[in-house]
């Protein structure tokens, strides 16, 4: 029988040791499962349960091998359950008419969800870990993954996001290594890392941008974003399914747009290692509300991407 003081001890070493793994964990089962507060929930299961086992732990791998062996279960076990999150260009074309009637929301869809940076961004002195952290976390990299099978999905992910050596996923996958292999070429044909294709402006640049973005909405001038978006720009705001690509097309939508609501504040924030802002607009109360969540993608030409997440459940997420 384990003394308290045994039990003391065990839990405060499993505690010092675990804890530096919980972004890059949350980090994995997010790219897993497309959900921030899911990737939340299973990696406080994970370590519950590997609390639970820690004294049967006989270290013939590492802390961190096992911690994502119990945390890859977890994910294939949640995803028997959910269906893959798309984002609205996945279901279908886009509206060619900006004066159509919007689709109805579609919350019964488990919409790709944004993650804040805060949630998986670790602190290491080399600044290059935090340019991939963010970069592998970019919103069309995770709609991409979203596609995969989920032993797919985790092959590659461990293959060429977190470099793991092919023997090493063959362990922990409970794989041969040449199954590893066959199967991380069907998924980077699939999704190649670098599928976005982007390359970013300098910084200045970005940030003159930004600063056109938010003058735009702060003052409902539709003329600030001719300057912002590229030509081939795409607009989605879930959970409605209903997007729009070109920027001629998005410009008529939201000058209709900005009739409705008027001027909006945004408040910048960062979320998939991407610019984002919390979008709120006035009600007749005078008061401030949310309205939706921005996650911009931003190239050379411009910005060529913007998810609006709508709705209140973004905001909580992100301690907004």
């Amino acid at each position: 029988m384990h003394t308290v003081t045994e039990i003391r001890t065990e839990t405060e070493d499993f505690g010092r040791l675990s804890e530096p793994y919980r972004r890059e964990l949350i980090a994995y089962c997010y790219r897993m499962l497309g959900s921030a507060e899911e990737a939340e929930e299973v990696v406080q299961d994970v370590y519950l349960d590997a609390w639970r086992a820690y004294r049967r732990f006989e270290g013939r791998s590492s802390l961190r091998t096992w911690l994502y062996r119990i945390a890859t279960r977890a994910c294939f076990k949640a995803l028997e359950r959910s269906r893959h999150r798309p984002l609205p260009a996945d279901l279908g074309a886009p509206e060619a008419h900006p004066d159509a009637g919007l689709a109805k929301r579609s919350p019964e869809i488990p919409w790709l969800q944004p993650i804040p940076d805060f949630l998986f961004t670790a602190t290491p002195a080399d600044p290059a870990t935090v340019v991939v952290q963010r970069q592998t976390m970019r919103l069309a990299l995770m709609g991409a993954l979203q596609q995969l099978p989920p032993r797919q999905r985790a092959v590659l992910i461990l293959r060429d996001v977190l470099q793991w050596r092919a023997a090493e996923v063959a362990e922990l996958l409970e794989m041969t290594t040449a199954a590893v292999n066959s199967t991380l070429q069907r998924a980077r044909a699939q999704v190649p890392l670098s599928q976005d294709g982007l390359t970013e402006p300098d910084e200045p640049r970005q940030r003159a941008l930004l600063d056109r973005y938010v003058t735009a909405f702060a003052t409902a001038d539709i003329d600030q974003l001719v300057a912002v978006l590229t030509e081939d720009a795409r607009w989605e705001m879930p959970p409605i399914a209903t997007w729009f690509e070109g920027r001629d097309t998005i410009l008529a939508f939201l000058a209709r747009q900005m009739r409705i609501i008027g001027p909006a504040e945004l408040v910048a924030t960062s979320a998939n290692g991407q610019p984002a802002f919390a979008v709120y607009t006035r009600g007749h109360d005078g008061a401030r509300h949310p309205h939706a969540l921005h996650v911009l993608t931003i190239g050379v030409e411009g910005v060529c991407r913007v998810v609006a997440f709508h709705g209140t459940g973004p905001f909580a997420l992100f301690g907004l």
